[in-house]
């Protein structure tokens, strides 16, 4: 029987804060990224979504701003809307940076991440389970 990942994912995700929402939306999305940043090296719109995220979850930024970086993440994505993998990746990491505004966002990067990398959302589980205990 197939795990049901999305579920149990949702689930978990529910019992965790915000700032813990934010950290793993950021590492679901890095971990696709280097497949974006190798096909398109010269768009750094989503690493710096990714990295706003990280800088929120430290106090640094301004959701604001936070939110400002994930448009433009966004943006990068509709750029790409036929390169659907990079896309995706792009569009995962807009979420994460998201994040900081709205929790929910996080779920999104995860999505969009595994819609990239298909073998993602068993990590994904793992991730935010370490994050919750630690």
């Amino acid at each position: 029987m197939e795990t049901n990942w999305k579920q149990q994912i949702a689930n978990l995700a529910k019992t965790a804060d915000h700032r813990t929402l934010a950290i793993w939306a950021a590492n679901c999305a890095d971990r696709v990224l280097p497949y974006f940043e190798d096909r398109y090296p010269n768009e750094n719109r989503p690493r710096l979504a990714i990295e706003a995220n990280r800088a929120w979850t430290r106090g640094e930024i301004t959701v604001g701003t936070a939110r400002n970086a994930a448009f433009a993440a966004h943006a990068a994505a509709r750029n790409l809307i036929t390169d659907t993998t990079s896309c995706h990746i792009a569009r995962a990491t807009g979420h994460a940076a998201a994040t900081a505004h709205v929790p929910t966002h996080a779920i999104h990067a995860a999505a969009y991440a595994t819609k990239a990398i298909p073998t993602e959302p068993s990590w994904q589980y793992a991730e935010l389970k370490r994050l919750l205990t630690e």
